[in-house]
């Protein structure tokens, strides 16, 4: 489906993954934005809802998958980026835009961000709200998408997601909040704001992606696996042993504070190199450096530290170091640069 015919305009291609942005209200409450059904609603009726898209580019649309986003997997993750990167190969395509579902959204993001090898511009938003709920999100964030995805001065920033009015890097964003419309926040701010259907930048990425980025989608054919743990009180190594029955290659603890790892856990998983797993620190609060050697000695132990990915992050970008890298001083390095 094509929207206004103007040659003049940005040529955007919308991808429609599902999602809450895809969703309608199933409930007879008066509760709507609580329960609604994720993915109901197809890319071409979204885009329909918002007219003032045809004043800002060309789009065409596309339903890629038809999902919550809880439900993605890696196969799924690695279709959608194959297939942006696709997108972004075409002489007919100035900027991709994503809509997404926000449970898993800055992990594909920061998928994209590392392994499309484009610097057109790649734009992911998504809702809060279904269509159905009074005040709902989702046109707004789409429109602001389409004017930042259409926009020159978007290209070679990375993976962006615009939500709320805000333009943040892949790097940096997480889902912070279950409910509220501003429930993306990025540690050390947004990268921009959109006002007036144009975005205005504030700061700029240091650490490489895209076309900078070792990694590349057209060259990865599967993800070797990693897991995650999430540090609480009273835990079990079998836990951990789990991962390492299913052939894990790396763990990534996602300890308390600065990645601490209980005194009854140590011996446990100081073996984990032994047998051929790496561990990875990072911190359950979502923010903020992993110290290395600093609680722990990770030097001895041949453990790695996040540097501040978070823990979601942190799987992602293990698991592309893994298919280049089996040491861990080579892992700390891809951990310190990206």
């Amino acid at each position: 489906m094509t929207t206004s015919p103007s040659r003049t305009l940005p040529r955007i291609a919308m991808v429609g993954t599902g999602g809450t942005i895809a969703g309608a209200g199933t409930a007879s409450n008066g509760l709507p934005s609580a329960a609604y059904q994720a993915a109901v609603v197809s890319a071409s009726d979204l885009i329909s809802h918002v007219p003032q898209l045809a004043r800002l580019a060309e789009l065409q649309v596309e339903q890629l998958l038809q999902i919550d986003s809880a439900d993605f997997t890696d196969d799924k993750l690695l279709r959608l980026a194959r297939r942006v990167a696709a997108l972004c190969a075409r002489d007919d395509v100035d900027g991709v835009v994503v809509t997404h579902g926000t449970d898993t959204m800055e992990e594909s993001a920061y998928f994209l961000h590392l392994t499309v090898k484009s610097p057109k511009p790649i734009v992911l938003t998504g809702a809060m709200r279904p269509g159905t709920a009074l005040a709902a999100d989702g046109p707004a964030n789409l429109l602001h998408a389409v004017a930042v995805a259409s926009h020159p001065g978007s290209s070679g920033r990375g993976v962006l997601v615009v939500m709320n009015e805000e333009i943040h890097s892949a790097r940096d964003v997480a889902k912070v909040h279950a409910m509220r419309l501003d429930a993306f926040a990025s540690p050390h701010g947004p990268l921009g704001l959109v006002a007036e259907e144009t975005p205005r930048w504030y700061r700029a990425l240091t650490r490489p992606h895209t076309t900078q980025s070792e990694f590349d989608i057209t060259a990865i054919d599967t993800l070797p696996l990693v897991g995650v743990v999430s540090s609480h009180g009273n835990m079990r190594q079998e836990i951990y042993e789990a991962w390492v029955a299913l052939g894990a290659r790396a763990i990534v603890h996602a300890g308390f504070g600065g990645g601490t790892v209980p005194a009854y856990l140590a011996d446990y998983l100081s073996m984990l190199r032994a047998r051929g797993v790496l561990l990875v620190r990072a911190s359950r609060t979502g923010a903020g450096p992993v110290i290395r050697n600093a609680n722990a000695d990770d030097d001895a132990q041949g453990w790695v530290v996040t540097d501040d990915q978070n823990p979601p992050r942190a799987r992602l970008l293990a698991a592309l170091a893994l298919a280049h890298h089996d040491s861990p001083e080579a892992l700390q390095q891809v951990f310190w640069r990206y």
